[in-house]
């Protein structure tokens, strides 16, 4: 395949570009850096604004495949609201963007894949939540809302068929969330943020790749999908899981109304939680190397 990546240099974008190149397909990457500069190897990289299509519409007609991934971060802190707006806005314009390329191009890509996050259900208590219940109503919610509704003109308009991943906590020994979370351990400072009660849906790098590599390849897959390990569990549990496996003490919790003192609105992030269910990259069958976060830690670290 020709698929063409936008956000190729981040955790999932940058494994992904790898695992697709390493089996011969062709990977384009949407980037500001015109150089290639810190790009899987192999991966050809393609300038834009991040707002609109101007320049990669040639490029984009000859795409078997989009993998949108495109959006700023949401762990830098802190959240103040020029910060939210470029959370918000940094996903909106890059979908419209890519949204317009298909209704412009003549020869159309066959499949895209728009990226969301579980936090699209707000914070849930302890129901275990399915790829059919609502959205929430706080800021990462309406993010993940927002973020999906630029692209589902595609699928709507244009038939293209698109599939909505809602990617959980993302487990890499190297990047992403979990190193941060593990230096408290590290120190011997680990124990349970605020309760400890809320979950954590989360997902083996290797297993979200996979996954969007099966959603790309199955012609059967549209709409909404939970990518997310099928044995979500506490914030208390995970940690203590953690704790296990780098041998370290858990034992020191860190109250919420410290969290929200120190984070603000961010503190959303450790506080707050789903427990997700992957229902229908199961029923579509889609099988999970790493079931448990015991089973993922070992294997990372």
């Amino acid at each position: 395949m020709n698929v063409l990546i936008s956000g190729g240099s981040g955790l999932i974008g940058s494994a992904l570009s790898s695992s697709l190149l390493a089996d011969g397909h062709n990977v384009w990457i949407l980037t500001r850096d015109p150089s290639g500069t810190g790009l899987p190897a192999g991966a050809q990289p393609v300038r834009w604004d991040g707002r609109t299509n101007s320049g990669w519409l040639g490029v984009f007609s000859q795409m078997d495949a989009v993998v949108n991934l495109a959006g700023e971060t949401v762990g830098k802190w802190p959240w103040n609201e020029a910060r939210k707006k470029r959370i918000l806005d940094s996903r909106v314009n890059a979908g419209h963007a890519i949204a317009d390329a298909f209704q412009k191009v003549e020869k159309r890509p066959e499949v895209l894949i728009q990226s969301s996050g579980i936090g699209y259900y707000g914070p849930c208590g302890k129901a275990p939540i399915t790829e059919e219940f609502p959205a929430g109503n706080d800021f990462m919610a309406n993010v993940a809302a927002q973020w999906e509704a630029s692209t589902r003109m595609v699928d709507v308009s244009l038939g293209v068929r698109r599939a909505t991943i809602r990617t959980s906590l993302v487990l890499d020994a190297r990047q992403g969330v979990l190193p941060l979370m593990a230096l408290p351990v590290r120190f011997f400072a680990g124990g349970p943020l605020g309760s400890g009660q809320q979950g954590v849906s989360w997902i083996h790098i290797d297993d979200e790749v996979r996954a969007i590599r099966f959603l790309l390849e199955n012609d059967a897959a549209r709409g909404a999908f939970n990518l997310s390990a099928p044995n979500p569990i506490s914030n208390a549990d995970f940690l203590r899981s953690l704790a296990k496996v780098l041998s370290r003490p858990y034992w020191l919790p860190a109250p919420a109304f410290v969290l929200r003192t120190l984070l603000g609105e961010m503190s959303t992030l450790l506080l707050d939680g789903q427990f997700a269910l992957p229902q229908r990259l199961v029923k579509l069958g889609f099988v999970f190397r790493y079931q448990s976060a015991e089973q993922a830690f070992r294997a990372l670290f």
